[in-house]
């Protein structure tokens, strides 16, 4: 199974901003690739200040757990 956006993200392997490639993978995916929250790997926590806050503050959070 390849890694997902969270994992790959906080191991320095891609930018915060190929986020945007990731949702326009899982949404032409041709299997059933599960929820968006489950494909990019973040939990309901994450998913909430996404959708709450934008962006810039799910970056933030996730930048916290680079640390």
């Amino acid at each position: 199974m390849e890694e997902c956006f969270k994992s790959k993200y906080l191991l320095g392997k891609v930018d915060f901003e190929e986020l945007d490639d990731y949702i326009h993978d899982w949404s032409v995916h041709d299997e059933e690739p599960g929820s968006l929250r489950e494909f990019l790997g973040i939990n309901a926590e994450e998913e909430d200040i996404w959708i709450e806050e934008g962006e810039d503050a799910l970056k933030e959070m996730l930048d916290e757990q680079k640390k």
